[in-house]
């Protein structure tokens, strides 16, 4: 259920902290679903999951299409503890562009993040696809992204870092003046960023348009996040990316339509 809390804090912030999202069993079948796929390098691919970095090599190595992982990474593409706020962040109800009340998955993955990796502050401010927007009483956002940590993620274990408040922002933060590269090393020291330490289960949900990334992990062990972004149906997939018929076909009406809610009409014989 969406509160006026969370409204509150979400157009105040541009993110919400959602504490306990997953149980302890969920966050488990997640990993040991994880643990039944070999490890990949960038360019590899297991099945319909391919293994993928961003430019920055320091950033970690991605499992893209993890929904393809198995029935845990298929509950998260619905999931009460956000599904609700996630429908109205994104918004559309009523409106031209609004398809079956379906909303649209362009990017989902696990990231892996070892000791001395990170990703530096970045924010789709000069793109439409990852607008804020609050018009006639509604939020209209592009994307909102979705993170959901596997692991424990505490001091010095690599936490997302964001910037409250800045999804409002006029003006780029001073430093990219001298970072102009759309990944840095991380997010450390930079003023206004703040840590958002996350136990297993924790999600942190936030619209793209805030600056944000993610501090060096100097522990040693793995950070495990899962990373769902959400906007509107009639969205295309990111990096060109296609769901599986095998996905299609064994996923409930509700998730296949957030998975894919165009469909071909198809011209009369």
């Amino acid at each position: 259920m969406v509160v006026d809390r969370d409204d509150y804090f979400f157009d105040l912030q541009g993110f919400l902290h959602l504490e306990g999202a997953l149980t302890k069993a969920e966050v488990k079948d997640l990993n040991d679903c994880l643990d039944t796929i070999p490890p990949l390098k960038p360019g590899e691919w297991y099945g319909y999951i391919h293994g993928h970095q961003y430019g920055d090599k320091t950033s970690g190595v991605n499992y893209q299409q993890i929904y393809e992982a198995g029935e845990p990474f298929e509950k998260l593409i619905d999931h009460p503890s956000w599904i609700d706020k996630i429908r109205r962040f994104v918004g559309g109800a009523g409106t031209f562009d609004y398809n079956h009340g379906s909303l649209f998955i362009d990017e989902n993955h696990v990231n892996f993040r070892e000791p001395g990796e990170a990703i530096g502050l970045h924010s789709s401010q000069e793109a439409k696809r990852g607008a804020f927007a609050f018009r006639n009483g509604k939020f209209m956002c592009g994307q909102i992204n979705l993170l959901v940590a596997l692991t424990d993620i505490g001091t010095g274990d690599g936490p997302t870092m964001v910037i409250p408040g800045s999804h409002k922002s006029n003006f780029p933060h001073p430093y990219f003046n001298d970072n102009p590269a759309p990944y840095g090393a991380s997010v450390d020291n930079i003023d206004g960023a703040v840590e958002v330490y996350m136990p297993a289960g924790d999600a942190l949900l936030f619209v793209d348009w805030t600056a944000h990334g993610a501090a060096k992990r100097v522990n040693p062990g793995i950070r495990r996040m899962v990373v769902y972004r959400y906007g509107p149906s009639w969205g295309n997939f990111r990096y060109g990316y296609q769901p599986s018929p095998e996905l299609l076909e064994r996923l409930t009406p509700e998730r296949r339509q957030i998975v894919s809610p165009q469909r071909p009409i198809a011209r009369p014989t």
